[in-house]
């Protein structure tokens, strides 16, 4: 129970083929107050079914599952309203799976061998609209797994940007640099309220889940200097 005026703790879904792993992840995760697991899937056919009937607040999703993998399964529950969020589950972090689930609306990713301490503070951070990884892990698993269509990409991604005024193009560069919104503001003398704003009309003009798909296209377009 949550004491009052507390948040109420953070129902989650575990979606991995591996009953081992599904009973140890539930075990650490069940003795963390913040979170509530609300039920398991053994391969990504059982996500949605499950997320309509408990209407959990975070997915940990396995990549490699049976009938359904988890990257079908996010792209399948990233398009229905109100859909939770994602978290990838992997077992090393250039997995070239990992950065298409991004690409679907995941949330970001975590290594198998995450502390629980930690997997229990990214699952809050997702349920709270942040991102688990910042953008510089993003263009790093994007350098080290990219395909051979990056002309294309690229000017998709530029046509797509188009349609963004010039201060939303500066904070989406800005979001793509991994800059938080109190930076963001102070850099472009905006109030983080505004800051918030202009990214929630760049969200709904390129019809983008989270920050980490406008880093992404950022990325894509050419936009970021390549860091050491």
């Amino acid at each position: 129970m949550s004491e009052p005026g507390s948040q109420p703790p953070v129902k989650v879904v575990i979606a991995d083929d591996d009953a081992l792993l599904r009973a140890g992840l539930t075990m650490m995760l069940a003795g963390a107050a913040e979170l509530r697991i609300v039920a398991e899937a053994a391969d990504g056919s059982q996500v949605l079914p499950l997320v309509r009937q408990h209407r959990p607040d975070v997915v940990l999703m396995d990549i490699r599952m049976p009938n359904m993998d988890g990257l079908a399964a996010t792209e399948q529950l990233r398009a229905q309203p109100d859909a939770p969020e994602v978290i990838m589950l992997t077992t090393f972090d250039a997995d070239e799976h990992v950065l298409r689930a991004l690409r679907a609306g995941a949330a970001g990713f975590l290594l198998k061998d995450t502390p629980p301490a930690e997997i229990v503070a990214a699952v809050c951070r997702v349920a709270q609209g942040q991102p688990v990884l910042s953008p510089t892990v993003t263009r790093r698993l994007m350098t080290r797994v990219a395909g051979s269509d990056g002309d294309q990409r690229r000017a998709r991604a530029r046509d797509r940007l188009t349609v963004l005024t010039d201060r939303e193009r500066e904070i989406a560069l800005a979001v793509g640099e991994g800059r938080p919104n109190a930076e963001i503001g102070g850099q472009l003398y905006l109030s983080v309220p505004t800051v918030k704003t202009h990214i929630s009309r760049i969200l709904t003009k390129l019809d983008l889940n989270n920050r980490v798909q406008i880093a992404l296209l950022v990325h894509d377009a050419g936009l970021l200097h390549d860091e050491d």
